[in-house]
């Protein structure tokens, strides 16, 4: 798909991918909506952009209640005429023993990771369906069909996302609006806590730059990916884990010993 005057809506725009991937998209000269619920920082993000030349605003706005999804489609309309890409990039994660958990954090990260990006692409539909055009990209993650130990709420809830993204492209197949479902794995963001970073280097987890990532998704967008997985050998693991789920349970009981020392104390 076109990207350059396309009308992008991107959620999670004050996170380490949300900002690359916003410079990526002013670089290709798209039109954003940055949300998030950090107004200093989406502000300086928009400020930064308009300086160079980008057409952009800051929509401050909270995407799990009616009220913040309506007012963002309000926005886009008001200034650029509607929206041609939706990105669900908006994310919370939790490092723990999941008996750990707190089941307010449990709700939080459905309803950010999962029902949000569901109920903002309902809203964004019927314009989308209308005008006979448009793409919704969901940003999920490798943990999204390799569940992890002392992930499991994240896990699941990317599960979730890779799953509607799959159901909603079928379902949208006889229109013109694409579905790419893009899933990094660990990247380098204050997504991941000291424990993590920690657990990490001693797992030999490796980690992806924000913006190495936010090029792969533009790239995605550009040549109308259905499903695009970043990073080796994680990739590969994710088809071996699809065929062979009890196998890469036996190759992950060491690395989930070591994670779980890690835990103490996180949600």
């Amino acid at each position: 798909m076109k990207i350059e005057e396309a009308h992008i809506i991107l959620t999670g725009a004050s996170g380490g991918i949300g900002q690359a991937l916003a410079r990526e998209l002013i670089s290709h000269k798209a039109r954003l909506g940055l949300v998030g619920r950090q107004t200093e920082k989406l502000t300086s993000l928009a400020t930064e952009l308009q300086e160079a030349g980008g057409d952009v605003i800051a929509i401050t706005a909270d995407l799990t209640n009616s009220t913040g999804r309506n007012y963002i489609i309000a926005q886009m309309q008001e200034h650029f005429n509607g929206t041609d890409i939706l990105i669900n990039n908006a994310g919370m994660s939790a490092f723990c023993d999941f008996s750990q958990l707190d089941p307010e954090k449990e709700e939080q990260i459905f309803h950010t990771n999962v029902l949000a990006p569901m109920q903002l692409t309902r809203a964004i539909l019927p314009e989308m369906l209308t005008r006979g055009s448009g793409r919704i990209v969901n940003i999920g993650s490798t943990f999204g069909s390799i569940a992890f130990a002392c992930f499991t709420s994240y896990s699941a809830s990317k599960f979730a996302l890779r799953g509607f993204s799959e159901g909603l492209r079928r379902e949208l197949n006889d229109s013109n609006i694409g579905v790419t479902y893009v899933a990094p794995r660990a990247v380098n963001t204050e997504l991941n806590t000291s424990a993590i970073r920690q657990m990490a280097d001693r797992v030999k987890m490796k980690m992806d730059e924000p913006d190495f990532v936010a090029k792969h998704i533009v790239k995605a967008i550009m040549n109308d990916k259905k499903d695009v997985y970043l990073g080796f050998p994680e990739s590969l693991f994710v088809r071996l884990n699809a065929i062979f789920p009890r196998l890469v349970d036996g190759a992950l009981q060491s690395q989930n010993r070591i994670m779980q020392t890690f835990t103490q104390g996180n949600q």
